[in-house]
């Protein structure tokens, strides 16, 4: 599986969480460190470790191992870094305030399934 299909089952798997306004981000033209951003919101601290566990449910299944976390639920983000394919899991108002869609604008859009 390359990185964009890993990309896409993370995404997949967020909205199995009713993660909201799931975005996936190619960013290989502007990044050496990975090629793929997903991002995904959710409304609570709850929901935010729960989208994060499913993601790393699905990629594990799909024999992913993650290479690092960092952050719980409490805190309003998650990471996940798989080395290709980095996921973001936000609490909302982290999200608005980290803005990564804008930072990394130049970034092309990865339309999929149930996603934009």
């Amino acid at each position: 599986m390359n990185s964009r299909a890993k990309a896409l089952l993370a995404a997949r798997a967020a909205e199995e969480r009713k993660a909201k306004d799931v975005t996936v981000l190619d960013i290989r033209r502007l990044s050496p460190f990975c090629d793929f951003f997903v991002i995904a919101g959710g409304s609570s601290g709850i929901q935010v470790k729960a989208i994060a566990e499913m993601v790393e449910s699905k990629l594990s299944e799909a024999g992913f191992p993650l290479d690092h976390r960092e952050g719980h639920g409490e805190t309003g983000w998650i990471l996940l870094d798989y080395g290709d394919v980095v996921i973001h899991v936000f609490y909302e108002e982290q999200r608005s305030f980290y803005d990564l869609e804008r930072l990394w604008g130049d970034a092309k859009r990865v339309e999929f399934a149930g996603g934009k």
